[in-house]
């Protein structure tokens, strides 16, 4: 499983002291407060504004670890939460400091922004800047609020845009990360296809062969020993095949299917037609072909019952064809879908039909 790797890592505990550096702009309202400590509205606005700061780096924090989880925005009630906690504290500020608390006016705006959607952040960050215009003009000892009001348009533009990208790269980690999943499902599913086809023909070959052994050990040993010792190599070459598909060794010999196919027949008591050369099919070819011939003649010795199997190769196909009753069933098994697959990377076609008597898997290359 692919893992995540946290937004902003550089900063790492460093992160906090960049978005303190923005509570600058509160120490007018600190001074103002510090000023009229004696009073008890200086002493509210003194607490409130301390206590404004630290939520505001408290969200800053939490945002930055949500960041971190691939986490956009918190949850609904979270965000209201938060955003009601800064509201009431920027109240109590303007009440207890007066136009000096309204620089908490901004701090606001920016998280609105990045705890909202656009849609419900826009309007009630326009509305912040319009309740700046309105208390400037109605306030006889205030000055015009047209600059307080610029300054949250601004803020929360800028942040918005940053807001952005930190969602465009969050859903680019996403997607990264989704393809790295899907990269690893696929080699599974090919890993398990590419055994599954390994060992379903070397499984049913030495089960054949043992059969075979059962039954010649009283009335010919010396052959039954032979058998038995063929069980041993085929063993061992399933082994050898099982370790190269694990490493990744995936090709295969069109000559050496067609060899092995002529041992696991002939021990099955079926007789076989195979071709003496392979010089004809190209080279791109080949896997797809050894592949074929090794899913055909699987599917003989395990489920036809056949008499006679013959292999057919030209340089665009290669069909496996017997004279039983085929595996049956309507749809294809994962070997026949795996072999599907292979095929169509080439531009190759599965075609199996029914014959009267037997059976026939071909694969065409156009």
């Amino acid at each position: 499983m692919s893992q995540t790797m946290p937004l902003q890592r550089p900063l790492g505990r460093r992160g906090p002291w960049f978005a303190a550096i923005w509570l600058v702009f509160l120490i007018d309202p600190v001074r103002v407060a510090w000023d009229a400590h004696d009073t008890a509205k200086g002493d509210i606005g003194l607490l409130a504004t301390l206590a404004f700061g630290t939520l505001y780096i408290v969200i800053w924090i939490r945002l930055r670890a949500d960041r971190a989880r691939l986490v956009t925005r918190p949850s609904w009630v979270e965000s209201i939460g938060w955003l009601a906690s800064m509201a009431s504290l920027a109240t109590v500020m303007v009440w207890a400091l007066g136009e000096t608390g309204t620089a908490s006016a901004v701090y606001c705006a920016v998280a609105t922004v990045m705890l909202l959607p656009f849609a419900y952040a826009a309007p009630i960050v326009v509305g912040i800047a319009a309740l700046m215009i309105v208390l400037g003009e109605t306030r006889p000892t205030w000055d015009s609020g047209a600059g307080t009001a610029f300054g949250v348009l601004a803020a929360a533009l800028a942040v918005f845009g940053i807001q952005q990208m930190m969602v465009r790269n969050i859903e680019l980690i996403k997607a990264h990360d989704e393809n790295a999943d899907l990269a690893v499902e696929n080699e599974r599913t090919r890993f398990a296809r590419d055994l599954h086809d390994i060992l379903g023909h070397s499984l049913t070959v030495i089960t054949v062969k043992a059969e075979l052994a059962q039954r010649l050990l009283d009335v010919d040993p010396p052959r039954a020993r032979a058998e038995l010792a063929d069980l041993e190599r085929l063993s061992r070459d399933a082994l050898a095949d099982v370790r190269r598909a694990v490493e990744g060794y995936r090709d295969l010999s069109l000559p050496g299917e067609l060899a092995r196919a002529r041992t696991a027949l002939a021990a099955a008591e079926i007789t076989a037609e195979l071709p003496n050369s392979t010089e004809d099919v190209p080279t791109a070819l080949r896997e797809l072909f050894a592949w074929t011939v090794r899913e055909g003649v699987t599917n003989v010795l395990r489920h036809s019952n056949a008499q006679r199997c013959s292999v057919v190769l030209t340089p665009t196909s290669v069909e496996v064809r017997d004279d039983g009753g085929g595996p049956g069933g309507s749809t294809l098994g994962s070997g026949l879908t795996g072999l599907q697959e292979r095929a169509s990377v080439l531009g190759g076609t599965v075609v199996t039909r029914s014959l009267e008597p037997g059976y026939s898997l071909r694969v065409v290359v156009a």
